[in-house]
């Protein structure tokens, strides 16, 4: 079967957006274009909307985003030919040099950090989803479920460190995606973040031991799981890597640049942005937990409820990034995870009422289409878009479904015990590795979403019928 050609598409859009001299930068996520752009008032919205293939736009976090759905990666690559650019590595492309020269603003400060964090985490996600794997395989079989496999079994015993590897190694995983993200070396981003993790200064760490970096006094943290030393770290480096790249000549270049580059981030990463970046993310974790402290369970139900409209602005990736950070501190999260769950399923529900309302054949089958997407792949977008803000009606359900599920789960406690990195029918088993318990009430949370934003979908009805879009 022949691959379809996205070449058409992919000029429709660039031209809409504003061309090359509009653009700042482009890059993508899961399911969306993502455009930094110089002026976002000459985009034709409406016109990006009429696209078969488009299923929405958002002007978001400084970013304007044309949500393409699971296609996005076919569609990024020609609107990179077209652009005449490298995907990640064009210097012309560079979003912080972009914005420095535009000057600062609050607004681009938040647009570059929600572009950094996006960047940095999104290509991380097949390891997770890896670590997830294993951790299931432990969890499920292992004493604390079904019991088929003993703590000295040699297959719960690799399940267990293969599992646990990608969190042990994540600031080495986000040095090289960080890297990739701010256009410097990946190989100094793996080398940065190794350094961060080494056993030595892991030991020093966990002894307390004082300790300077060419005279300079460290606060030695333990940076195994973290996000934020890492990525703030190379972003760091990245300055540094192109300043010392440009002062150097070419005959010295090769050698001398990694090794000077290393030397200065050593005293900046291990003295100031790293434990800057590990108080963040403590004052994060610390501040969800507080939270839920404060709000109970009824904030579970709240996240429910309204997780899908960050969807559709686009900033969904503030609570991902804490949920993340809460998790890799905690093993565990009751309060995030739980309502992300509530509102994934709520967005099935919605899709499965609309299949079994919609009359017109076409858009029952487009509908059925959504579901079976969501059901297999987490991708929500082609409901949100198709359904929800194509009939505006169906969102109730979805935000009650939502709601509703939450609550049941916020009230019963339920919580995460496994990370995983999908929104589909494999993301139940995030419940698992606690209690029987949690694993069976969080299924009945997710269930009770489905049921009531599907039938509230369906009994509520549609005010028109103009007709779904792919």
């Amino acid at each position: 079967m022949a691959e379809k050609d996205y070449t058409s598409l992919a000029q429709s859009i660039y031209h809409e957006v504003g061309g090359k001299d509009n653009i700042d930068h482009i890059a993508h996520c899961a399911t969306r274009l993502r455009f930094n752009l110089k002026d976002e008032t000459i985009v034709q919205d409406e016109h990006l909307k009429k696209m078969k293939e488009v299923l929405g736009v958002a002007h978001a976090g400084g970013q304007f985003q044309v949500i393409i759905g699971p296609n996005v990666q076919q569609v990024f690559q020609e609107v990179i030919k077209i652009h005449d650019q490298k995907p990640m590595t064009s210097e012309k492309t560079d979003t912080g040099q972009a914005h420095s020269k535009a000057g600062f603003s609050l607004k681009k400060i938040l647009t570059n950090m929600l572009d950094g964090l996006s960047g940095s985490l999104t290509p991380a996600i097949p390891a997770i989803t890896v670590a997830a794997f294993f951790k299931t395989i432990a969890a499920v079989f292992g004493p604390s479920m079904l019991n088929w496999l003993s703590e000295t079994s040699d297959l719960y015993v690799l399940a267990t460190f293969v599992g646990d590897t990608t969190f042990y190694f994540f600031p080495v995983l986000i040095g090289y995606t960080a890297a990739k993200k701010f256009k410097t070396s990946p190989l100094l981003g793996i080398l940065l973040g190794a350094i961060m993790i080494h056993p030595t200064f892991m030991a020093m760490a966990t002894e307390g031991a004082s300790f300077s970096v060419f005279g300079i006094p460290a606060m030695v943290e333990n940076y195994s799981s973290t996000i934020l030393p890492i990525i703030i770290s190379v972003w760091v480096m990245s300055y540094v890597d192109r300043f010392i790249n440009k002062q150097l000549s070419e005959m010295v270049r090769g050698f001398l640049a990694p090794a000077l580059t290393i030397a200065i981030m050593l005293p900046i990463a291990l003295c100031v942005v790293g434990p800057l970046g590990a108080f963040i993310g403590t004052a994060v974790s610390d501040g969800i937990l507080n939270m839920r402290g404060l709000v109970g369970f009824l904030g579970v139900a709240l996240i429910g409820g309204t997780f899908s409209l960050l969807i559709l602005t686009g900033m969904h990736i503030i609570l991902i990034t804490a949920l993340i950070q809460v998790f890799m501190e905690n093993g565990s999260e009751s309060f995030v995870a739980p309502g992300l769950s509530a509102a994934s399923f709520a967005i099935l529900g919605m899709a499965l009422g609309a299949a079994l309302k919609l009359r017109k054949k076409e858009d029952r089958s487009l509908a059925w289409g959504f579901f079976t997407t969501m059901f297999l792949s987490g991708t929500s977008e082609p409901a949100l878009y198709g359904i929800g803000i194509r009939y505006k009606r169906p969102m109730i359900g979805l935000i009650i479904g939502g709601f509703a599920g939450g609550l049941y789960m916020g009230i019963l406690n339920v919580g995460h015990y496994t990370l995983i990195p999908l929104t589909n029918i494999v993301s139940l088993l995030s419940f698992s590795g606690s209690t029987t318990a949690n694993l069976v009430n969080g299924i009945i949370g997710c269930v009770i979403s489905v049921v009531v934003a599907a039938g509230l979908t369906y009994f509520m009805g549609f005010e028109e019928e103009p007709g779904l879009k792919e």
